[in-house]
């Protein structure tokens, strides 16, 4: 890769990055970037993280430290852009410009007609034009409208999934008809041709010290079988995942990993205890926790026995029904809350057998392919981003069947906990994604 001087444009504040700040550092060989965290906190939602800079930082910096082609470090500096009151220093050594499509782009350039020469990226981790709101009316007009600008001068745009970039594009129609007057005419056919997808990169941790005996027991296919179902389930869905492989003890979390299979054994695993289901997401309305507890409390007047662990974290309002909830839901409660401590956070997931999702919004989902990398069975909407990553055994269409799905599962966790999830989480590791990457910010690419 050509050495590039990258100046990564993002918003600098604590809640955009979930307590952690950009900083910077000089480039070497390829885009480098620094994250200093100001605390240890577990990986909860993509929202918490626009790139999975740890991962990025360690990666580029080994390789500058074996390249002959190490910039000097006056050659290259980062700059942090929040939305309003950042100074911009001289872009002269600079030839990237990578920004999160919360940075207003478009006034950017415009401020500095001399960032126009820069080969500008455009990140989408979410849009505005789709973001859900309890009523449209109360729709920021303008935080949608400076990202469709910011697509215009862009040079690339770039979605962490097809579902991102479809829904953004097929709704700028009927976005831009809120206009009053003057309505610019087909914007999606102007801004497609930018646009490309590729996969929020997750840095995935070795768990195989926490999992349960019961998941290590079964870590015994090879990855040339992982491969080989690969293919099939590509070639059924047209879509890049492949057989869900677990962490084996003996690997890194980034190389190719066995999956768990069924062994046959005449004893039960765990079959004594009961199913516990997982609840990993922000207390927010656009998560549907009303959907997920009022299942759970159909299945305790079943008198289903389970245990709970609904962590993520809060903030300001809190709806109503998590303490409410919690009350009725007491004596299955294994834990509740937002785990401070990234091993406690994990602990939990592969202590876990079944993870669930009732969003009414998501991009792409960081918290879902956590749980699944530590063992978790998933179980998620028939919408949104889901179909692109999990097989139609692991979607539900209405609150009936992931009712019904449950009540299964609380009565044979073994269903569970001996499955073979079809979903390959080393795809959407950084070590799988770094070459992307690295196409993406280097200056010969479009």
């Amino acid at each position: 890769m050509t050495s590039v001087h990258a100046w990564s444009a993002s918003r600098a504040s604590d809640a955009a990055v979930g307590g952690r700040r950009l900083s910077q550092r000089p480039a070497g060989r390829g885009i480098l970037w620094r994250l200093s965290q100001t605390a240890d906190r577990p990986s909860e939602g993509e929202h918490r993280r626009l790139l999975p800079l740890h991962a990025a930082r360690q990666e580029m910096a080994l390789e500058s430290e074996n390249s002959s082609s190490v910039l000097q470090p006056d050659h290259s500096c980062l700059f942090i852009i929040q939305v309003r009151g950042t100074h911009v220093s001289s872009c002269r050594h600079l030839r990237v410009l990578f920004s999160s499509s919360v940075l207003n782009l478009c006034e950017l350039v415009a401020l500095r007609p001399d960032l126009a020469q820069l080969k500008k990226v455009l990140y989408f981790h979410e849009n505005q034009l789709v973001y859900p709101v309890r009523k449209d009316q109360e729709r920021d007009f303008q935080y949608g409208y400076n990202q469709v600008l910011s697509c215009l001068v862009s040079d690339v745009v770039v979605f962490n999934s097809r579902f991102n970039m479809e829904s953004f594009l097929s709704s700028i129609l009927s976005f831009m008809k809120k206009i009053p007057d003057h309505r610019p005419k087909n914007l999606d056919r102007l801004i497609r041709p930018k646009c490309v997808v590729l996969s929020y990169p997750v840095q995935f941790p070795d768990v195989s010290s926490l999992l349960p005996e019961h998941k290590l027991r079964h870590l015994c296919r090879s990855a040339e079988t992982l491969q080989s179902d690969h293919r099939i389930f590509k070639a059924q869905t047209s879509q890049p995942q492949t057989s869900r492989c677990e962490e084996d003890p003996v690997q890194s979390s980034s190389e190719p990993r066995s999956v768990l299979t069924p062994v046959q054994h005449s004893e039960s695993v765990d079959q004594v205890n009961p199913l516990h289901i997982v609840w990993p997401h922000r207390w927010e309305h656009d998560k549907n926790p009303e959907m997920f507890f009022n299942t759970l409390i159909k299945l305790k007047e079943k008198q289903l026995d389970f245990k709970l662990s609904v962590l993520g974290e809060t903030f300001t309002d809190v709806p109503e029904i998590f303490s409410s909830s919690q009350h009725l839901l007491q004596s299955h409660i294994l834990n509740w809350g937002f785990l401070s401590s990234k091993d406690q956070y994990l602990k939990v997931l592969c202590d876990a057998d079944v993870v669930v999702s009732t969003s009414k919004h998501e991009f792409f989902g960081v918290a879902m392919l956590e749980a699944v990398h530590c063992g978790c069975f998933p179980l998620c909407p028939k919408a949104l981003v889901y179909p692109e990553i999990f097989p139609d055994q692991y979607l539900y269409s209405t609150p009936e069947q992931l009712c019904k799905r449950l009540q299964e599962l609380c009565r044979i966790p073994d269903i569970a906990r001996r499955h073979i999830v079809m979903v390959d989480t080393s795809l959407y590791s950084w070590t799988s994604l770094k070459p992307q990457f690295q196409a993406l910010l280097s200056v010969e690419s479009p």
